[in-house]
């Protein structure tokens, strides 16, 4: 089982701030900064020349915030009304022909979604492959995803550094929107599966309000989160947000211990009726105690099968993963006369790592517990200790205008804009150090092996990405029942990473849908939308192959009831990866050191997919969807095999009527079918690991003590049922979460 650990890393940082003084100054900054904009002009050249500041009736105006009908907040509702991932114009569900789900704020609430992992483990058509206890790998119809996006800007990160990305806290967003399919005209570069996106809270309230919650549940897991909302002047023109959150608490793991904390704070200033200027910033920090470093082994080494407990730890009591996350952001958006609307915006983010690890390498005997790897040295089996520091900064800005025209008689939608991300990458290590392999693995061995004595930092990896793009996209209304959506993006894309390079230069990528109205409740669609993803490989003539091309066609039905309270669609799917790199097994000639030349391949995704998701009567609501597929490679064989083809995602509420309508209950399944890999036996032979399909069942029930305090509590994997995850084409496993409970108590003002 062993791992090339130069490409299994983490993402490093120096010690992870927390909800440090630093960051309360800036708060108090960004909120004091903002109480300027909320005296007139007059009013503090009054106030400068120390005359008493009065507020006359007149000067107290009611601004009304352009009303964003995407919002969940406060809906009650498991839908929304539009979205604005798939393409950058402003449609509904039902008008934007692409696959696109939405997980509301009372969805999470409901749910008790606390991190993206929760939110990827419960949306249709997409699902985690968690093969470490703080690294997974998020993927859709059959596809990995490696970028989020917040707000509608890409954040990337590079896998095999990842360090509990999936688990950042969902405490300041408002929903998460998730596109299915190829979506290159929004993000640029990446893979034809998903984009996440991730949409901030406003502060949008004008009055004093918000929320207090503490929870309790397994293993001595405790949580607190505030959410206040306040006007900082008497009209209301000025808003502030403050998100506070912190959990604590142990794993069903040996030693697996996790502390978050999250912080995030925001304003709206209304500069004029039409002209709003939003900004902020959020700090997330994660101090992950003993978290693992590779997997299970599968096998014995006389070549048995295991059979581990949950709880076994494969980690260290000394080893520790901190990582921190800190974001700035600003935004400018008006709204002119004529309905168009401009905005321009830039972010700033710094992920840091810092991690000291330990990986087990070998199979155990079945008896002394001892690692050995049949067949090679006994050095090379064993304990070892890699310790690592990274550190990731993003630069992006984008500049933004759209809005209706008339043309042939008809009123048309247009939008265009221009973005721009720079991202620096460095990883740094302090060695990778043998412990001795004299440990009984079958044991509690964590506690018994010392913390090497770690060496200063030198170079292991370092890039810099550039991506720039500009796009348009425009809605032309047809006729009555039939709308036309066309799009394009121009991007350029360049990496720089330990000597190579990988660039691509004006890659046109296209949009085009079709939307006919069948009813007035009923549409029929049509789709072809497309990405690219650069990758460094050279053929047989030395020559970089051309980037991968991910293409989706997508045709099917959507429905929109109950005042678009209730959405429903039904869809067939097709995804080709174009050009995707595979090793031709021969040497490019007259090439020091020797290097295989590779050559395009494609491989394609087949499927279909139903969901509803909303109101389907008052006080019920519900999500459910069920997706399929089949991942063909150009020979006709399964590829990406340890991703589900068959999810079942489901969960509803109903809120009880008459005198028992203070009780709200609800629950659902959440289903796969079998996954697989082939990896090597220590006794020979290739053998196949397989999970075999399985459900997890949630439950949950709130009761309204009064008006403004509720209890809930939630229950998932009632079944306590066992399974595991893996990594491809090694014998490990990662098993998933036993039966939990969690209870929670919330009061807002």
């Amino acid at each position: 089982m062993s791992h090339n650990k130069t490409t299994l890393q983490p993402d490093a940082v120096v010690a992870a701030p927390r909800l440090n003084v630093c960051s309360l100054a800036v708060a108090v900054r960004l909120v004091a900064a903002g109480a300027l904009f909320a005296v007139p002009t007059a009013h503090a050249q009054q106030a400068a020349q120390g005359g008493a500041l009065e507020l006359d009736a007149t000067a107290i105006t009611e601004t009304v915030t352009p009303a964003d009908d995407a919002v969940t907040e406060g809906t009650q509702s498991y839908t929304t009304r539009s979205a604005r991932t798939a393409t950058p114009l402003n449609m509904s569900l039902r008008e934007t022909p692409q696959s696109v789900s939405v997980v509301t704020r009372q969805r999470m609430e409901d749910q008790d979604l606390r991190t993206i992992n929760d939110v990827v483990n419960n949306t249709v058509g997409v699902s985690m492959n968690r093969y470490e206890t703080d690294r997974g790998q998020i993927n859709a119809r059959g596809f990995k995803l490696n970028s989020l996006m917040i707000d509608g800007v890409p954040t990337i990160w590079e896998q095999p550094w990842s360090s509990g990305e999936i688990f950042g806290s969902l405490a300041m967003y408002d929903r998460v929107e998730v596109v299915r399919g190829a979506n290159g005209l929004m993000t640029g570069a990446g893979d034809p599966s998903a984009s996440l996106n991730m949409v901030r809270k406003r502060a949008s309230s004008r009055e004093l309000t918000g929320s207090v919650e503490a929870s309790a549940g397994s293993w001595d897991t405790y949580g607190t989160m505030g959410d206040i909302s306040m006007p900082l002047n008497q009209a209301g023109t000025v808003r502030a947000r403050l998100v506070g959150e912190v959990e604590d608490g142990n794993s069903w793991i040996d030693m697996k211990g996790n502390n978050r904390q999250t912080f995030y704070a925001t304003m709206d200033v209304d500069l004029t009726p039409d002209t709003t200027l939003w900004f902020g910033l959020s700090q997330q920090d994660n101090e992950a105690k003993s978290p693992a470093w590779g997997l299970l082994p599968v096998w014995y080494s006389d070549g048995g099968r295991t059979n581990w407990s949950r709880s076994k730890s494969i980690s260290a009591d000394w080893s520790k993963w901190d990582t921190s996350t800190d974001t700035y952001f600003a935004n400018l958006e008006h709204t002119f006369a004529n309905d168009w609307r401009a905005k321009v915006g830039y972010s700033y983010s710094e992920r840091n790592s810092d991690s000291y690890l330990m990986y087990p390498n070998g199979f155990p005997d079945r008896a002394s517990g001892g690692l050995s790897l049949p067949g090679t040295q006994a050095p090379f089996a064993g304990y070892y200790g890699g310790s690592y520091k990274v550190k990731t900064t993003q630069y992006d800005y984008f500049a933004q205008v759209d809005g209706p025209f008339q043309a042939f008689g008809r009123s048309h939608d247009l939008a265009f804009g221009y973005s721009y991300s720079k991202q620096k990458f460095d990883a740094d290590t302090r060695g990778y150090i043998g412990l001795g392999a004299g440990f009984d693995f079958n044991s509690n061995f964590g506690h018994s092996i010392p913390e090497p004595a770690w060496g200063g930092l030198t170079d292991s990896d370092a890039s810099k990405t550039t991506q720039e793009g500009l796009y348009a996209a425009t809605r032309l209304n047809v006729a009555d029942d039939l709308k036309v959506i066309l799009g394009a993006r121009n991007s350029n894309y360049k990496k720089d990473r330990m000597g190579s390079k990988l660039e691509a230069k004006n890659e046109v990528t296209p949009y085009a849908g079709v939307v006919y109205d069948l009813t007035d409740n009923l549409s029929a669609y049509v789709s072809y939308t497309e990405i690219f993803l650069p990758q460094s490989e050279r053929d047989l003539s030395r020559k970089q192959l051309e980037p991968i091309v991910g293409e989706s066609y997508e045709t099917g039905l959507k429905a929109e009831f109950l005042d678009g309270r209730l959405n429903t669609s039904a869809a067939i799917f097709r995804i080709k990866q174009d050009n995707l790199a595979q090793s031709t097994g021969v040497f490019i000639p007259n090439v020091a050191p020797q290097e295989f030349g590779y050559e395009g391949t494609d491989v394609i995704s087949e499927g279909f997919e139903l969901e509803v998701s909303g109101e389907l009567a008052e006080g019920w609501n519900a999500s459910a969807g069920y997706t399929q597929f089949k991942v063909r490679d150009a020979d006709g064989h399964a590829a990406n095999t340890i991703y589900p083809t068959k999810l079942l995602r489901t969960f509803t509420t109903y809120r009880l009527p008459g005198a028992l309508n203070k009780l709200t209950i609800g629950g659902g399944v959440n289903w796969q079918d079998s996954i697989y890999t082939y990896a090597v036996n220590p006794q020979g032979g290739s053998e196949k690991v397989s999970q075999d399909a399985y459900a997890l069942v949630n439950l949950m029930a709130r009761y309204d003590i009064t008006d403004n305090l509720s209890a809930q509590l939630n229950a998932d994997n009632l079944t306590d049922e066992k399974y595991f995850d893996m990594s491809d084409s090694f014998g490990g496993i990662t098993y998933g979460a036993p039966r939990s409970l969690t209870a929670s108590a919330k009061y807002r003002f």
